[in-house]
């Protein structure tokens, strides 16, 4: 752990199969993680900065947590036991990731629980960002062997929502200096939610035989992403899980062709947000200097899905006091 203020303290965390990664208090934040490739040499597999002084700065949330609703909340505002609650508009009229200072904006309190782990708290006070109830959340990071593990909990003391993600982004060649559009995806999603233009669901759950969205047999990101990129600039779809709920049973995998790295997600939540880096530009520089170009990582969001406080035929997000939130998600490595 760094002696830096209690905004840039940070935890270096390894695992007897070798994987190295750093969690950042500011934002709850994966800010890096290590991966032997197929020849077993260590390599970055996240996107993010080198200085951990780049994240208090204009970013994409790179590796952070986001809430108190992860995703979407279409026009800003949801109602709970007969009442509306205004929420901060920071996407057109709608919020995303929790509002203009979601949880990815914050200094959580960490504490280390080993060589391997660390746990990190944040209380969100009742009206921030609009949201009811004192929120208690706790997120965990723990390397065990050749996985990470994240697990999330909140407990609230009056009826809110909550959906806590994590925003990592993935590029299992280089961690970020070339496009992923050649990574072959799976997803264990027989159907995904529409958006409208804005990126709202439109409250159809669809199946994806037929379109770009069917990841049911693994093929490269970038093999159909150029009838998306007009409307959506590419993939940015929440996937309804077929696993859902069930750790047991993986929900994603990617393969990086080069490097021999392959990643499995397996996941408690209902949802994945596939969302294909379509903000990258190459005007901003990542860590060893890389200005990552368009599509050149791509985030696998575990979550509840977007817009569900407004969409009765989705799987609810509801926290009641006496309740405990907690859900659990795996990224495993191998190489091939």
């Amino acid at each position: 752990m760094s002696a830096e203020p209690r905004t840039l303290r940070s935890f270096a965390l390894r695992s007897a199969a070798g994987l190295e990664a750093t969690i950042l208090c500011h934002g709850a934040t994966l800010m890096r993680l290590r991966v032997p490739d197929a020849s077993g040499r260590l390599g970055d597999v996240t996107l993010g900065f080198e200085d951990p002084r780049g994240y208090l700065g204009p970013h994409p949330r790179l590796g952070c947590i986001v809430g108190r609703y992860a995703n979407r909340i279409a026009n800003a505002r949801f109602a709970l036991a007969g009442r509306n609650f205004p929420l901060t508009a920071n996407d057109g009229p709608h919020t995303l990731h929790g509002g203009s200072r979601g949880f990815d904006k914050v200094v959580w309190n960490g504490e280390s629980l080993g060589e391997s782990a660390v746990e990190l708290r944040y209380r969100s006070a009742d009206g921030e960002e609009g949201f009811p109830g004192n929120l208690d959340a706790r997120v965990s990071y723990r390397l065990e062997g050749a996985t990470l593990r994240i697990a999330c909990s909140a407990t609230s003391d009056a009826p809110t929502v909550v959906s806590l993600a994590s925003h990592a982004y993935w590029n299992l060649e280089d961690g970020g200096a070339s496009p992923i559009l050649d990574h072959a995806l799976w997803i264990a999603a027989s159907r995904y939610t529409p958006v409208d233009a804005s990126g709202i669901p439109t409250g159809r759950i669809a199946p994806v035989v037929g379109t770009p969205f069917d990841f049911t047999t693994p093929h490269p990101i970038g093999a159909r992403i150029g009838s998306l990129i007009a409307e959506r600039g590419g993939y940015d779809h929440n996937f309804a899980l077929d696993c859902a709920g069930d750790l047991t049973r993986p929900a994603a995998r990617l393969r990086a062709p080069r490097s021999g790295r392959a990643m499995t997600v397996s996941t408690t939540l209902p949802g994945l947000q596939l969302y294909s880096g379509n903000c990258f530009d190459g005007a901003q520089h990542f860590r060893n200097g890389f200005a990552t170009p368009r599509f050149g990582a791509v985030a696998l969001e575990t979550q509840h899905f977007p817009n569900a406080p407004n969409e009765a035929g989705f799987p609810p997000a509801l926290l009641l006091p006496g309740e405990r939130y907690a859900h659990t998600t795996v990224y495993a490595f191998d190489r091939d």
